[in-house]
């Protein structure tokens, strides 16, 4: 099973990041990846314990409600970055340090009702959007400053994969996590 890892200022972590995101999508439409999340998330959280979601699987690890709050940042980020793609040429598009968002915005705080509502309405925009694009702009891109150029439909493409494998990081916190 492949390690997930994003460290921030790490160019070649980056491409081999890239790389196993990517597999993990294959051939799987990430529109509809996408469009799973929400439901997904809704159906696997209900009625857990709020205690049980601020639980990390391991110390140093990050918790379901950590997990959610990312996917919800995440979606905020990858937004502004399709959006400034779509409205500049070859604009920047710079890295963040994740584990320095879930610290400094302290993720584990968040209610749970707040996090989701976040992510639905990030995702909601996001997808409405995505689904105007004309075929020419689907390959307009930015110049990220860890992975270089990334068109619109290669950051389609990450969202999706980011989401699976997001997906099974909750089930295993869960499976480790749960009474």
């Amino acid at each position: 099973m492949t390690t997930f890892s994003n460290p921030a200022g790490d160019a070649a972590a980056a491409t081999e990041y890239v790389r196993a995101l990517l597999a993990v999508l294959g051939d799987r439409d990430p529109l509809n990846v996408m469009k799973e999340l929400i439901p997904w998330m809704e159906q696997r959280v209900r009625d857990l314990d709020p205690a049980v979601l601020r639980r990390p699987e391991a110390p140093g690890k990050w918790s379901v409600i950590e997990v959610a709050h990312h996917l919800a940042d995440t979606e905020l980020v990858y937004g502004y970055r399709v959006r400034m793609v779509l409205t500049q040429d070859t604009p920047p598009l710079p890295g963040y340090d994740q584990d320095a968002w879930v610290r400094t915005f302290r993720y584990r705080d968040v209610p749970l009702a707040e996090v989701l509502a976040q992510l639905t309405a990030l995702r909601t925009a996001h997808l409405r959007l995505l689904y105007s694009l004309e075929p020419p702009q689907w390959k307009r891109a930015g110049l990220h400053s860890e992975r270089g150029l990334e068109s619109v439909e290669h950051i389609v493409r990450m969202i999706g994969a980011h989401d699976l494998v997001h997906r099974r990081q909750i089930e295993r916190v869960l499976a480790a996590v749960s009474p």
